[in-house]
């Protein structure tokens, strides 16, 4: 079946699940199979969507997935509403960014509600990073990553979930010490150091973490850091070099003439 053909299957099952939406509705039909109906409207909307993917339509698949999710709401299984509102976010995020995250945000409530605060943090995380990528909004990034960490950090302490905790965290300190919270990337950066330190398999990592809390102290402090020949240093990642650039700027601008940060 072609992509025209696949939308019109998808089309015309959307019409079928409305109409067992509505007869659903009827007192007769409550009283007497009305469940039934919006069972099959569930099936219906989820086939739909399915094939709206098929044809890259995603804004449609998501629209169907949504509806889905709504009807399994209504017949009161969380879990399968849930999913669908993840499956409605993921199409949407080829299409409609804004609209993804207000289904995955759908999602999160119900898995919280749910007490499943390991599978909520993995979605805040999908949210971020729509915001990091597609929306650019730093300081939203910002507030999921936080939450994520603070879902993951809350549940059974094991070295997978500290991992996930820690790379929420490390995102945060990031993207804080780019925006000049200094004091914050501090916290966070020694935190996660002395977290990795007491595991046998996360301490080696420990070294870099305290590196980047240094620097940061350099700025806040504004300790005069002589970073001889640093335009020369090529290893260094993109964040480094931002920060490295940063104590470089602060040392000239206390010292002028000092020729040996020529």
């Amino acid at each position: 079946m072609d992509t025209a053909g696949k939308e019109r299957e998808a089309v015309q099952l959307m019409a079928e699940a409305e109409k067992r939406v509505k007869a659903s509705h009827s007192f007769l039909r409550g009283l007497f199979g009305g469940n039934t109906r919006i069972e099959e409207a569930c099936e219906m909307y989820t086939r739909a969507a399915n094939m709206f993917k098929m044809a890259k339509n995603w804004s449609a698949a998501g629209n169907a997935f949504c509806q889905a999710a709504k009807l399994h709401m209504q017949l009161q299984s969380k879990h399968d509403s849930a999913t669908s509102f993840v499956d409605a976010g993921n199409a949407y995020k080829k299409a409609d960014p804004q609209e993804a995250i207000n289904c995955l945000n759908a999602a999160i409530d119900i898995y919280t509600d749910m007490g499943r605060f390991t599978i909520a943090a993995k979605h805040h995380i999908t949210i971020a990073e729509i915001y990091e990528t597609e929306l650019v909004d730093i300081e939203k990034a910002i507030a999921h990553y936080e939450q994520s960490a603070d879902y993951y950090k809350g549940e059974e302490s094991n070295r997978q979930v500290l991992l996930s905790a820690n790379k929420c965290l490390l995102k945060v300190a990031a993207y804080a010490a780019q925006l000049e919270q200094y004091q914050k990337a501090i916290e966070i950066y020694e935190q996660v150091g002395a977290n990795t330190m007491d595991n046998p398999l996360l301490k080696y990592s420990a070294k870099d973490y305290f590196f980047k809390a240094a620097l940061c102290h350099f700025i806040v402090d504004e300790l005069n850091a002589k970073v001889k020949e640093f335009d020369s240093i090529s290893r260094l990642d993109q964040w480094l070099t931002t920060m490295l650039l940063r104590i470089k700027k602060s040392i000239q601008g206390d010292g002028e003439g000092d020729g040996d940060l020529k």
